[in-house]
């Protein structure tokens, strides 16, 4: 007995199909969600942070003093995610903000002591955390997916500046 076809509903008989396990796209998706949230684990419950505040965190640990914009773009977060996040910081005393010297609109963020604690105790465990991940990699693999990874960003960085009109 043959077994039986499966109607899709709304599409061609020849449209491509996507399997959304095996695209691209969705699985880096689903392994960053996964990494972040296994992170987030490290430092939610302990010191009250969200993922959007540790990478604020994160990207001025270095002793930077950068606006939300400049935040936006280091994390690739949306402006608003970052905007509540610095709200959230502002509140809980883990970042200061001060006008900026040249333009007075365009705020610089520092973070307070407070926070540079919190830094210094989640680098540690998030620096073992990606040890652990990377343990089932080689050297070698570990050289290739670093090289893959900035090729992949290099052309969604270049895909990205097309103009919407242009279809790819």
């Amino acid at each position: 007995m043959a077994s039986p076809r499966r109607k899709r509903s709304g599409a061609a008989p020849d449209a491509p199909v996507l399997h959304l396990t095996r695209f691209l796209p969705y699985r880096l998706s689903v392994l960053s969600n996964t990494v972040s949230h296994t992170v987030a684990k490290l430092y939610e419950k302990r010191f009250g942070i969200t993922i959007p505040e540790w990478r604020v965190i994160a990207v001025l640990g270095g002793g930077e003093t950068l606006s939300a914009g400049e935040i936006a773009q280091r994390t690739a977060m949306d402006k608003v995610q970052v905007s509540r996040a610095i709200s959230r910081m502002l509140d809980s005393g883990l970042i200061l903000r001060e006008s900026g010297a040249t333009d007075r609109r365009k705020a610089q963020l520092t973070l307070t002591p407070k926070a540079l604690a919190i830094y210094t105790e989640i680098v540690p465990l998030a620096l073992a955390y990606e040890r652990e991940l990377t343990g089932a990699l080689t050297e070698e693999e570990m050289g290739q997916i670093d090289g893959l990874l900035a090729k992949l960003q290099a052309q969604a960085d270049a895909l990205a500046a097309r103009p919407a009109t242009q279809s790819p």
